[in-house]
């Protein structure tokens, strides 16, 4: 199947999966999809990356390496279910505080119930707000992440300019994603894989594909590492970089406000 990624142009903001929706259209259908696989998500993305998304994950986290100090905060959005924010508490030795933003209520639900159970309640608080308007002051955290969400976001341009605005001066910006494979063979390996086995498994796993069929094709439709990391420049943001992990399945970019 020959798909047309995005470019840095843009793309994103009309594209439900390979289909174009209207202005304003992408968000409410986006958010059903949420609704749909909130007591899922971890499946969902099982599902996805043949449970390779945790070994990313604590990749991502390592990269990041919060500092085991008191008074360090980090952003955590489109992170709902705090599997992002959970991982750098921990890795921070328990001193940061994590801020998790979603702008679904299904997927928070999920998070607040998880930090409880997981004794976190007090160093991770949750925020229900579009990751295109952030419901705080310039400079205000040091790092933020987004693990998974980036794709799903329909002006993914206001997304990076409001993660710079509201990171302190020094701060980092790093987001995980699926991307375009680089390796030979596997990427028409995992082509095969995503759309044929993904949607099918889907179904018969929560009685629902549609969901997992919009997200294999977000998937395809996202721009490659390069196009990404043009954004991520864009936006403000120096020394950006990425890297690639599985043959590029997924790639982690890196940015700092300088």
């Amino acid at each position: 199947m020959s798909v047309e990624r995005t470019t840095a142009a843009g793309g994103m903001e009309t594209s439900y999966g390979f289909r174009t929706v209207g202005q304003g259209e992408k968000q409410p259908l986006v958010n059903e999809v949420f609704h749909k696989v909130a007591d899922r998500y971890d499946l969902m993305n099982d599902l996805m990356s043949a449970g390779m998304h945790r070994l990313w994950k604590d990749a991502m986290v390592a990269w990041l390496n919060p500092p085991k100090r008191p008074g360090w905060r980090v952003l955590d959005v489109a992170g709902g279910t705090g599997d992002i924010a959970f991982r750098i508490v921990k890795a921070s030795g328990h001193n940061a505080h994590a801020t998790v933003l979603d702008i679904n209520g299904s997927m928070l639900a999920v998070g607040r119930d998880r930090a409880g159970k997981n004794g976190l309640a007090a160093q991770v608080d949750f925020v229900e707000a579009n990751a295109e308007e952030l419901p705080f002051e310039d400079g205000t955290f040091d790092a933020y992440t987004i693990a998974f969400g980036i794709r799903n976001v329909p002006r993914i341009e206001v997304a990076l300019a409001e993660a710079f605005r509201v990171l302190k001066v020094g701060g980092r910006f790093l987001c995980l994603e699926f991307s375009d494979v680089e390796m030979p063979l596997l990427d028409k390996a995992y082509e095969a894989w995503s759309f044929n086995a993904i949607p099918k498994i889907g179904k018969a796993v929560t009685g629902d594909g549609e969901p997992y069929s919009y997200l294999v094709e977000s998937i395809a439709k996202f721009p490659n590492q390069q196009n990404f990391a043009s954004m991520i420049e864009r936006a403000g943001f120096g020394r950006v970089t990425f890297r690639n992990y599985s043959g590029g399945i997924a790639a982690a970019h890196s940015g700092w406000k300088l």
